[in-house]
């Protein structure tokens, strides 16, 4: 089933089921009012939001309506634990031999893990917003996905079996910022703005045989400005899969229901099938000519990040979002 939520109802918006053809939705509040109650209680909500998706998909829910994807949220407008990692080690690979900097060993057997800004994600069609160019605004395509409650120490393998939802998302970057941030030896801040995900997330079911527990076998496309400008496979050159990487996070604290882990940049290592981000594009260019070529967003860019089936269908729906400069309020 496919699960979204209105902005509507106040900050956790308003859940409801949507069909596979993302076309028509219905309001699942006698189910649960947001998906963050519904996954409060997961082992009860989840078969009574199958048996509307069934109904949904027969023509026979009550107050069905036709799916805008503008009215959407985030499915998970906020919540209380967003935990990207970056399981595609070839990205890192690449950052750094173009800074001429050796990668340490341990990169390739203990995963890269941030904790991100989760008390405000954005919705699929909003707009990034940025005081201003000069701070480096590049999009990143990724995966992720939707825990219910994990414990601490879970195993890889256990933790596959806590996978409820998967969806995709751009981890908006501010890379000029990054750099500075990073260089004071404490993490990201100021440099990752809102993070904006698809219009829906899925249940593992969905994805069929391109889902094998812990990886989603599929092509990422973002498109930037009109023209592609990468199709790396989400499951080629994967260094650590979503098992491995709920288990890193796990480790040393409970993970509490509604957690999201992200993939990081979704890479690969042919560069013919171009990159998920500008600075891995970047990154490329100064290896390959001495210099980076390609610029970072400007206000008026449009990025669409979208993911289809084996049979061309889109899956997720698409994150397509304008650049625009922030304005306070008022």
């Amino acid at each position: 089933m496919k699960l979204a939520s209105l902005k509507e109802g106040g900050r956790d918006g308003t859940l409801i089921v949507v069909n596979r053809e993302l076309t028509r939705a219905v309001r699942a509040t006698n189910i649960a009012p947001t998906l963050q109650k519904a996954l409060d209680g997961w082992a009860a909500a989840a078969p009574k939001l199958r048996t509307l998706a069934v109904q949904l998909a027969d023509d026979k829910a009550a107050g069905s309506f036709a799916l805008d994807t503008t009215a959407l949220a985030a499915p998970l407008p906020r919540a209380f634990q967003w935990a990207d990692g970056s399981a595609y080690v070839v990205h890192v690979e690449l950052v750094r031999k173009a800074r001429g900097v050796a990668m340490p060993p341990s990169f390739w057997t203990d995963p890269l893990m941030y904790q991100g800004g989760s008390d405000s994600f954005i919705g699929p069609n909003d707009a990034i917003e940025a005081g201003d160019e000069a701070w480096g605004i590049d999009f990143e395509g990724e995966v992720g996905v939707i825990v219910d409650d994990v414990p601490m120490g879970v195993s890889p393998q256990a933790a596959r079996r806590h996978i409820k939802l998967v969806t995709i998302l751009n981890d908006v970057s501010l890379r000029n910022l990054i750099v500075g941030e990073l260089a004071k030896g404490f993490g990201f801040f100021h440099g990752k703005p809102a993070t904006a995900f698809a219009p829906v997330a899925v249940t593992p079911d969905e994805l069929g045989d391109a889902w094998d527990g812990a990886r989603l076998d599929l092509p990422l496309i973002s498109t930037l400005n009109g023209k592609e400008f990468g199709h790396p496979n989400a499951a080629t050159d994967l260094t650590f899969d979503f098992g491995q990487l709920i288990a890193h996070a796990a480790r040393t604290r409970t993970l509490e229901a509604g957690t999201i882990v992200g993939s990081g940049t979704v890479a690969n290592r042919d560069a013919a099938v171009g990159c998920s981000c500008i600075a891995e594009r970047r990154v490329r260019e100064t290896i390959e000519n001495g210099q980076a070529l390609t610029p970072f967003m400007k206000f008026g860019d449009r990025i669409r990040i979208e993911m289809f089936d084996r049979a061309g269908r889109s899956i997720f729906g698409a994150i397509d979002q304008n650049v625009v400069q922030y304005t306070l309020p008022g």
